[in-house]
């Protein structure tokens, strides 16, 4: 097995803006592309590998092919054939819905689904770009449902001015959104499910509104208040950063202008490297080479003892493993 690249998935949206194209290099001419998904393996949106051998094969067969080799062993015993992580770049030109997702056991009950919690990096943020995420103060889920039938509810809703760097988690349950002017990569277990709660009385071409969820997502909100909702960490050069560790993922920030070399051999999983600036040579432990760069994700299967990565004069990427 070798690094793979696959061809991202382009989401055109109400909210989408202009900057994953020329953020990723792509020759296209799509507008409004909200979200582009680097690597899904949900159903209907399944990434297709467009480097080497496997060229063509859909995650989905790859899973099916190679199972331990690709996803480990404690992986394929929990997961399945299903691939367990979603990796997207958000690019909102509008506010995105007030929302919420479920945990494991509500999806589960639900919809036969995993929950869905997940983490954002701030790729890019234009100047008083928000994110919103948890709530402000305690409300009942009463409230909840009051506060959203008179326009209320983003009162009462943490919001945060963004930067580039900035990190977010969300484990599932808690109440969000994305603002307009922010661009985000998102790191997320496999699943497509999310509870609208408030869409800002907006209508589409249609002049249609919306479905919302509001009772759905009361029973999936936590209604918990915390002092800060940002995670905090300390940007340091040449090493990894540890930014997130949950059950579902762990996710470090390497901010290189050295070249480094990555021992994976008691890692039992595979590795996501997503680049969010510069670029860099990577050289595995069978000399497979591939070359990674702003926009691009590379999958390296779980196989692959060591990495080392040559940055091209500076590189920034997230690495996730589960």
């Amino acid at each position: 097995m070798y690094p793979l690249k696959f061809a991202p998935i382009l989401k055109q949206t109400l909210w989408g803006g202009d900057k994953i194209v020329p953020f990723k290099h792509l020759d296209s001419e799509v507008k409004g592309v909200g979200e582009s998904w680097e690597i899904s393996d949900v159903e209907g949106d399944e990434s297709v590998v467009v480097n080497g051998p496997d060229k063509g094969s859909t995650l989905t067969e790859m899973v099916r092919r190679y199972r331990e080799e690709l996803v480990g062993e404690e992986n394929y015993h929990r997961f399945g054939n299903k691939f367990p992580l979603l990796i997207k770049f958000i690019d909102a030109k509008q506010d995105l819905s007030i929302q919420v997702h479920p945990n494991d056991q509500l999806a589960k009950k639900r919809h036969n689904s995993f929950g869905k919690t997940e983490m954002w990096y701030v790729v890019d943020a234009d100047k008083g770009a928000k994110l919103r995420s948890g709530f402000s103060q305690e409300i009942t889920p009463k409230e909840y449902k009051e506060r959203v039938h008179n326009d209320t509810i983003t009162d009462v809703l943490q919001e945060y001015e963004i930067n580039p760097g900035d990190v977010f988690f969300l484990p599932a349950g808690r109440i969000h959104s994305i603002g307009a002017g922010a661009f985000i990569a998102e790191i997320q277990q496999t699943s497509d499910i999310t509870y609208r709660i408030y869409d800002f009385n907006r209508k589409d071409a249609n002049g249609k509104t919306r479905e919302l969820h509001t009772d759905l997502a009361r029973e999936a909100i936590d209604y918990e208040v915390l002092d800060d909702y940002r995670t905090d960490y300390e940007a340091v050069k040449d090493e990894p950063v540890e930014l997130v560790a949950c059950p579902y993922f762990t996710t470090s920030l390497y901010d290189m202008t050295e070249e480094i070399n990555c021992d994976y051999s008691e890692l039992d999983s595979f590795v996501i490297l997503i680049c969010v600036e510069g670029s860099c040579k990577l050289i595995d432990d069978e000399k497979n080479e591939i070359t990674l760069r702003a926009g691009e994700t590379v999958l390296l299967p779980a196989v692959t003892q060591e990495v080392t990565i040559v940055p091209d004069g500076a590189v920034k990427f997230l690495e996730t493993y589960v």
